[in-house]
């Protein structure tokens, strides 16, 4: 595909873009397919590709879906053509940013599938590029800077994983996710040793952290975001961000959970860790969220306060919690990404995003307004929209057993409706701005962006087991504390 790109003459970039936006439609088909013939009464993996790739090391091209990765593969694949749509207006070197972006989605959705620890390693590099280019080259006026901290943040995280990946496949003799998951368990194994796992633990965790973000690993986001054209914003907190959090569920909680217990047992020096960092997650995006008056910063900073209640969802290792913590990172994909491709609308006439610059738009942008609305609403946690459903079942797991921790954290609910509200009203009410008299409302084109996800909003809202039901088996087979 991507030759074919390059074989488009320069000035037929439009047909450039229609070719991309019709390729990005195959993956979305396909993962529409899966997920409808998914079999959720199956904790097991399905749909599976297992060849041998690299003999003398034991290498497989191994994968497949689980309940764990189905509703992010379509995710993955849904945002795709949204972001290709939500580029049409970027004319600089547009083949080479459309190229960059399919590998970039490749490489998601193969990170999402892997089932050999090697292979996942692979495709959790392949997106590093592409994200390094895509905001180093078509990113805002610092987009240098955004870029360099994103890569070298990203690449820390990548040294100690591949170390803790090594150090895991010297222990298994295999880097077969599945069956390192079953060595893990079995007593007496060198990968089932306690001490092992704890710093296994770790050198995932770190990798993973820089890419959820957790603090103090955070600060590379609101510069990429800032930085980053809409459509990159839209993948970097739809999907990157869940990269991390995947991860952690998936080789973490799954395959070392010797060294899960240690960091979230709740008792010792170490047992509260993940929930206090969930809980610092939660207050500190809040806060630096509520004093932002960059638009897109805001939502940035807020990001990092939602993944905040995966990460007490996960420490609380239950089922609720971890219902929780994964609805919500399917959920939180589908709003940030809203967010993003709306404050992209608003940036392209106003061209710039100080929150205090605008005032009285819902007047002139009706529409536009209450979409907006709508994705606020759904992000604070409204009842009735989705938003509400994730965040509501992680803190329910986790009062069972980080009682306190749990009652603060809601602080960054009463915050996030703080700041929405706020930016809200000093948006969209109150007189118009003399400089937007002539401002339009939104088009065609950015609606059809944003109407599939504000439908899955209002529905996952209403009716949240469609997603939950296809991973409460995988879920049951974790190991959980009750």
């Amino acid at each position: 595909m991507l030759l074919v790109l390059f074989a488009i003459r320069r000035e037929q970039e439009e047909l450039a873009k229609r070719v991309t936006f019709i390729v990005t439609l195959i993956p979305l088909l396909i993962a529409v397919f899966l997920f409808i013939n998914y079999d959720r009464s199956d904790s097991g993996h399905q749909f599976e590709e297992n060849m041998m790739w690299i003999k003398a090391f034991n290498i497989h091209y191994h994968v497949g879906i689980d309940g764990l990765s189905v509703t992010l593969v379509l995710l993955t694949a849904l945002l795709g053509p949204i972001c290709v749509l939500a580029s049409w207006k970027i004319e600089k070197g547009i083949k080479a940013y459309l190229a960059l972006f399919l590998l970039l989605e490749t490489g998601m959705i193969g990170f999402f599938c892997a089932l050999d620890m090697f292979l996942f390693y692979v495709f959790f590099e392949l997106t590093l590029l592409p994200m390094y280019f895509l905001i180093g080259v078509w990113g805002g006026p610092r987009r240098e800077y955004a870029a360099i901290k994103f890569f070298l943040y990203t690449l820390f995280g990548s040294v100690l994983m591949l170390i803790a990946m090594i150090a895991v496949y010297l222990k298994g003799d295999t880097f077969d996710i599945p069956t390192l998951i079953e060595l893990a368990k079995t007593p007496g194994h060198a990968l089932a040793e306690r001490t092992f796992q704890i710093w296994a633990f770790l050198g995932f965790f770190i990798g993973f952290a820089v890419k959820v973000p957790i603090f103090p690993f955070h600060t590379w986001l609101p510069d990429a975001h800032v930085e980053a054209p809409t459509a990159i914003s839209v993948i970097l907190a739809g999907i990157l961000l869940k990269m991390g959090t995947y991860g952690l569920v998936r080789v973490n909680f799954a395959m070392l959970p010797e060294g899960m217990d240690f960091f979230c047992n709740g008792e010792g020096r170490w047992g509260n860790s993940l929930a206090i960092l969930g809980f610092i997650n939660i207050v500190y995006g809040s806060l630096c969220a509520l004093a932002q008056t960059d638009f897109k910063k805001l939502v940035a900073y807020s990001s990092i306060g939602h993944m905040g209640f995966v990460l007490i969802g996960l420490a609380a290792r239950n089922e609720s919690g971890l219902t929780g913590a994964i609805l919500q990172m399917f959920n939180h994909g589908v709003i940030s990404a809203m967010l993003f491709l709306l404050v992209g609308v608003v940036y392209d006439r106003a061209h710039h995003r100080e929150i205090n610059g605008f005032g009285g738009l819902g007047s002139k942008m009706p529409i536009y307004t209450g979409i907006t609305t709508l994705a606020f609403m759904a992000s604070l946690g409204l009842p009735g929209l989705s938003g509400f459903v994730g965040e509501a079942l992680s803190l329910l797991g986790a009062y069972s057993k980080f009682k306190v921790l749990t009652i603060l954290s809601t602080a960054g609910i009463v915050i996030g409706a703080a700041y929405f509200l706020w930016t809200l009203q000093r948006v969209f009410l109150g007189e118009l701005n003399p400089k937007y008299e002539a401002i339009t409302e939104i088009n065609g084109r950015e609606i059809a962006t944003l109407v599939p996800l504000g439908i899955l909003t209002i529905v996952l809202g209403i009716w949240p087991s469609i997603a939950i039901d296809m991973f409460r088996e995988a879920v049951s087979i974790l190991p959980l504390v009750q």
